[in-house]
């Protein structure tokens, strides 16, 4: 596995066909320390393929690649990771079947019960949010910011901020506590 860490900028694709020009550019420009596929299709053989040529890439560019949902994708690409959601299997199962290396991290949404019970589980990382307004998922339920602080004084792993961080807003998510920032529009939709 790649020697970084989860800092600074967490790029997450969007859910749609791969853009792969425009990821490469993302990748020089702004070199995010990780990027994420995140793709709700049932086509596994697009998956495959697009989560494939995604792997190559971030091996190219120093840059760790987690599938998100998808422990099985995961294993077959040889991603560094997998993100896991309320629904998509255990820390425990996804350890098992990529290795105990793996990159997992966990969605807590605003609770910290979850970060500490995924913590104590063996996860890498913890993802809160939505920090502001999100219009990936504009139902998502809010999580304060001085959530983060209070996880930030009792974690030992990182923490992920998500939902509607631009590069303006940013700052305010690293101030509050976040190691690394998710963002999906601010680079995506330029």
């Amino acid at each position: 596995m790649l020697n970084k860490k989860i800092s600074g900028l967490y790029a997450i694709t969007p859910d749609q066909a791969i853009d792969f020009d425009l990821i490469k550019q993302i990748l020089i420009q702004y070199r995010p320390s990780l990027i994420q596929y995140r793709r709700k299709i049932n086509d596994l053989a697009i998956k495959l393929d697009e989560a494939t040529q995604l792997r190559q890439l971030c091996s190219e560019h120093n840059t760790l690649f987690i599938i998100n949902d998808d422990i099985n994708l995961a294993q077959k690409v040889q991603a560094d990771g997998v993100h896991l959601g309320k629904q998509d299997g255990t820390i425990k199962q996804a350890k098992q079947q990529l290795g105990a290396n793996a990159i997992i991290g966990v969605s807590c949404y605003d609770n910290l019960d979850l970060a500490f019970q995924a913590q104590q589980q063996g996860a890498s990382y913890v993802a809160f949010g939505a920090l502001f307004k999100s219009s990936t998922k504009p139902d998502a339920p809010c999580c304060p910011l001085d959530v983060v602080t209070q996880a930030k004084e009792r974690l030992n792993i990182p923490i992920v901020g998500i939902g509607g961080v631009n590069f303006n807003n940013q700052q305010q998510a690293l101030n509050a506590g976040c190691d690394a920032v998710a963002m999906i529009d601010a680079l995506f939709k330029q």
